[in-house]
């Protein structure tokens, strides 16, 4: 059964255009060192989709969506010792972190504010909405991806 997540990056990071410009619009979503995002990443599986959350943006805004193609492996990052990524107590033999793969499916039209988000009745209870909520990935319920889809119809899909 297909899980739908939201994975969110600060836009001067990396952006809904840097992944769909990748090569293959396909990237490992890096840097995760929280272990309840940890744990959701690692539940993730190949098919899931994601919304492509800009946080720290003006406004903090859902702008598309993403596939994951790619299950969870342990992040290559945690082993660099040049990277910013890096952890000295996980290893390839008891890795703590992991990424996934994800491709670019679409870009939204228009972006949809957590301002916006916030005054839809149905999406209420929706982690991202919750006071103190921070995670960088997180579940969606499927009724809430459902009324975020619908309420990107009016507005058509578009590709960057």
């Amino acid at each position: 059964m297909s899980q739908y997540w939201l994975l969110k990056s600060e836009p001067t990071t990396f952006s809904i255009d840097d992944l769909a410009d990748s090569p293959q619009k396909t990237t490992c979503w890096e840097g995760v060192r929280n272990y309840q995002a940890r744990n959701f990443l690692t539940s993730m599986q190949v098919g899931d989709q994601g919304f492509f959350y800009h946080s720290n943006a003006d406004p903090p805004s859902i702008v598309g969506l993403v596939e994951v193609v790619k299950a969870a492996y342990p992040d290559p990052y945690a082993f660099d010792s040049k990277s910013r990524y890096f952890d000295p107590k996980s290893t390839r033999e008891h890795p703590r972190w992991f990424v996934v793969d994800v491709r670019f499916l679409k870009k939204f039209a228009e972006p949809l504010s957590l301002e916006r988000l916030r005054n839809v009745n149905a999406l209420r209870q929706m982690e991202l909405l919750r006071k103190g909520s921070r995670l960088s990935v997180q579940p969606v319920r499927p009724e809430e991806w459902n009324c975020i889809l619908a309420l990107c119809a009016p507005s058509p899909l578009s590709d960057p």
